[in-house]
C-alpha cells in the first residue's frame, strides 16, 4: 500500500461533503477522485472542497479502475447495492453510508461479497463514536441491569421531513424507518450485543408527507414518514421500535432498557422540531433501581466533550484499512439491522408478523 491511503468518493451530495471534510484533515490520506452521475457535479465538488488535483468523473466505474485503496460510497439508497458490489469486485475497501441497503437480499449479497474479496465493508453509523453512547453501552453490558428482557427505542421529529431524493421510491427506496430509524436500531442492538432478530410485526404510514399542508413536495412523496414495530430477538428479548419524521407530538419518549435488576432510561440529545431521534448524541441517562427495597432513580452524569463523531467514523475506517484491521462497523452486524427494516416493510405490506430469514453462514 502506498505511503498515503488513496481514496475516492462516489457521489457528490451533502453527505459526501462530510466525508471530504474528514479526509481533508488527515495527513496520511490522498484524495484521488470523485464521481457523480450528474455532469459537472463532481468537478464542482472537487473545487468546493479544494481537492485538486483529484479527478472529477461522471461514471463511478472509471473511478474504480484507478489505483485506489478505498472508497466512500455516498449515493442514493437504491444504488448502495450495485455500487458496493462493483467496488468490492474491483478490490477496494468500502465505507458505505447508511442504510446498508434497501432489501435484506441486497445486504446478504454485499456481506458475502466483502468476505469473498477479503475487503472491509464498514457502514456509516457515526453516533457510535459519541462518548456518552459508549458510556450507555458500558452500563448495559456491565451486567448491572441483570438480564435485559425488553428494549424500547426509536424517537421522532415533530417536524423533520426531508425532500428531494429522500422521498422518491426510485432513489431512496424507503423513508424514515431507514433514514433515521436505522440509527435507533443500531444504538439499541449494539448495547445488548446485537442478538439475531427472529420476527417482526409492524405498521407504516405517510399521513404527513402526502399532505400538502405539511410537505411542499406532497405530490411526489412516495415513502413512509412513520413506522412502529414489535421485534423478537434471540435470547428471549423483545424490541419495541418506533420512528417518525413528523407528528403532532414533541417526542416519542426516551429509549428504555428493562432488566431484571435495574432499568436504564436514555433520552436523545436533539432539541427542537428536528430533535428527538437517535442521529445525534445523548441528552440524559437515568438508572432506575432499588436501594434497601426503595425505588431509586440515579442520574448518570454525562461526559462533556467536543468529539467530531463523523470524523472519528471516517478516521476509524482509514486506520482499519491502513493497518489491515477488521471493519470498524462490520456488515455482519448491520445485516441484522437491515433484516429488521426489511421485515418492517414486509410486515406492514402483508399486515401480519413475518419471520426473518437470515442465512446461517452470516
Amino acid at each position: 500500500m502506498a505511503e498515503k491511503l488513496r481514496i475516492g468518493i462516489i457521489g457528490g451530495g451533502g453527505i459526501a461533503g462530510a466525508h471530504a471534510r474528514a479526509y481533508s484533515k488527515m495527513d496520511d490520506v490522498q484524495m484521488v477522485a470523485v464521481a457523480d452521475v450528474v455532469p459537472g457535479k463532481a468537478a464542482e465538488f472537487v473545487a468546493r472542497f479544494d481537492l485538486a488535483p483529484a479527478s472529477a468523473l461522471v461514471d463511478y466505474r472509471e473511478l474504480l479502475q484507478m489505483d485506489l485503496d478505498a472508497v466512500s460510497i455516498c449515493v442514493p439508497n437504491v444504488a448502495h447495492h450495485r455500487t458496493t458490489m462493483d467496488a468490492l469486485a474491483a478490490g477496494k475497501h468500502v465505507l458505505l453510508e447508511k442504510p446498508m441497503s434497501v432489501t435484506l437480499e441486497e445486504g446478504i449479497e454485499m456481506t458475502r461479497a466483502a468476505k469473498r474479496a477479503e475487503r472491509i465493508l464498514s457502514i456509516g453509523f457515526q453516533p457510535r463514536y459519541d462518548p456518552n453512547m459508549k458510556l450507555m453501552r458500558e452500563i448495559v453490558q456491565s451486567g448491572m441491569l441483570g438480564k435485559v428482557y425488553y428494549v424500547l427505542t426509536g424517537g421522532g421529529r415533530r417536524r423533520g421531513m426531508p425532500g428531494g431524493t429522500f422521498i422518491r421510491k426510485d432513489l431512496a427506496g424507503v423513508g424514515a424507518m431507514a433514514d433515521i430509524g436505522c440509527y435507533s436500531l443500531d444504538m439499541a442492538l449494539l448495547a445488548i450485543g446485537y442478538p439475531k432478530p427472529l420476527t417482526v410485526s409492524a405498521c407504516t404510514s405517510a399521513y404527513f408527507g402526502t399532505n400538502p399542508l405539511h410537505h411542499p413536495e406532497a405530490d411526489r412523496f412516495e415513502v413512509e414518514d412513520f413506522g412502529a414495530a414489535f421485534i423478537r430477538l434471540e435470547g428471549d428479548v423483545v424490541l419495541n421500535f418506533q420512528i417518525s419524521w413528523a407528528m403532532h407530538m414533541d417526542s416519542l419518549g426516551p429509549s428504555l432498557f428493562l432488566g431484571t435488576e435495574a432499568g436504564l432510561r436514555v433520552t436523545p440529545g436533539g432539541t427542537g422540531p428536528w430533535g428527538g431521534a437517535w442521529d445525534g448524541g445523548v441528552g440524559s441517562m437515568t438508572l432506575c433501581h432499588d436501594i434497601a427495597k426503595r425505588n431509586t432513580d440515579s442520574p448518570i452524569p454525562l461526559i462533556s466533550h467536543n468529539v467530531d463523531i463523523f470524523y472519528e467514523k471516517v478516521r476509524d475506517f482509514v486506520v482499519a484499512v491502513r493497518d489491515q484491521l477488521p471493519a470498524p462497523i462490520p456488515a455482519e452486524q448491520i445485516l441484522y439491522n437491515q433484516a429488521i427494516l426489511d421485515g418492517v416493510f414486509r410486515s406492514a405490506q402483508t399486515q401480519r408478523e413475518v419471520v426473518l430469514g437470515l442465512p446461517a453462514d452470516l
